[in-house]
């Protein structure tokens, strides 16, 4: 007698062999049910039983049906993908706030295209055309500065865009950015409560936004607290390592000496930091330091470890996430929101 394959266990579908990927003809002839009853249940929509919802879904699992998300998005004139375009060609700020950017939209079923312009206004240009050709639901713009820029564009009508650690020159956008007048107040009054009266601030070039409110926020606090601006104690040059080194060794040349510095950045600190234990100062017995960013290839790494401003950039990414979401949705945002940073303090500081 001639073999025969058993048959399978009842609720389970056969191995069949198919030419091509599963389709969802082979998903309705499976379940025995029409193409539209098996699309209405794969896209959880129509009055179906639930009996019938479950055959089909359990059908296109064993089989290994995928939807075709490009006709999907055709369907529904929704691709479910946001585009992303930076030109922090080092991802140090735009890593974090993508990663939560992501998160925050993975849970809603969304995707994300990242793109690098690298400050290149034609790659730029070459990006966004990608971008719009494969109908994304909303654009985000990231940078490795805060400072403005032109709008990009042009764009489909009606796209949802936002600016995060990046700011559009146009009143209608929406651009979401750290404190930096903020961060520095906290990281100055810090150095005023440990009682620290001759306080100095070395920093970046002025040309940066930021620059110019982080050193708002260092006056603001000096002139709340009483303490005077001492001339020589503001330094600005490059975002560098070698700067601090070099801006620490001016400081200690002149007739005053600081007895804490505020420094731009986390390099910087901690090359005013190497400079400082040359000299034979302690820290923070003689001169108290803290840093900005919050970058932990730097400020764990320094002698002592650095106190440092946080920008909470992903915090800064998951209410992009959210943003991106209200404005698919149909809402109006435009405005420049500027985000808490926070103090966190480690023994470059410690009282």
């Amino acid at each position: 007698m001639q073999e025969t394959d058993p048959p399978p266990p009842e609720g389970r579908v056969p191995n069949l062999a198919f030419g091509g990927a599963p389709t969802i003809r082979d998903v309705a002839r499976i379940a025995d049910v029409s193409i539209g009853t098996a699309s209405k249940a794969l896209n959880a929509g129509g009055r179906l039983s639930q009996e019938t919802r479950d055959k089909v879904l359990r059908v296109a699992r064993e089989i290994g049906y995928r939807p075709n998300d490009l006709a999907q998005s055709l369907h529904r004139a929704k691709s479910r993908t946001i585009g992303i375009i930076s030109n922090d060609s080092f991802g140090r700020f735009t890593f974090p706030i993508v990663e939560a950017l992501e998160e925050r939209l993975a849970e809603e079923g969304m995707a994300v295209f990242m793109c690098n312009a690298t400050d290149d206004p034609a790659r730029e240009r070459q990006h966004l055309d990608q971008l719009l050709g494969k109908r994304i639901d909303a654009l985000v713009v990231t940078a490795r500065r805060a400072d403005k820029r032109a709008p990009i564009g042009p764009l489909a009508h009606g796209l949802p865009v936002i600016y995060v650690f990046s700011q559009a020159d146009d009143p209608n956008a929406l651009s979401l950015l750290p404190d930096d007048e903020g961060g520095a107040v906290l990281a100055v009054a810090h150095l005023a409560a440990l009682g620290r009266k001759r306080i100095a601030h070395v920093t970046g070039p002025e040309h940066f936004e930021a620059v110019r409110l982080r050193r708002k926020g260092y006056r603001s606090v000096l002139a709340e607290a009483g303490l005077p601006e001492i001339e020589g104690f503001y330094l600005s040059g490059v975002w560098s390592e070698a700067w601090g080194r070099e801006a620490a060794a001016r400081l200690f040349s002149g007739p005053q000496t600081p007895d804490a510095i505020f420094c731009g950045n986390d390099q910087i600190a901690r090359g005013a930091c190497d400079t400082l234990r040359e000299i034979g100062l302690a820290i923070p017995a003689d001169v108290a330091i803290v840093g900005f960013d919050n970058w932990d290839v730097m400020v764990l790494a320094a002698r002592p470890p650095l106190t440092s401003i946080d920008m909470n950039l992903k915090a800064l990414g998951r209410e992009a996430g959210d943003s991106v979401l209200e404005m698919i949705a149909g809402r109006k945002l435009s405005g420049v929101r500027r985000r808490p940073c926070s103090l966190v303090v480690r023994a470059s500081s410690k009282p």
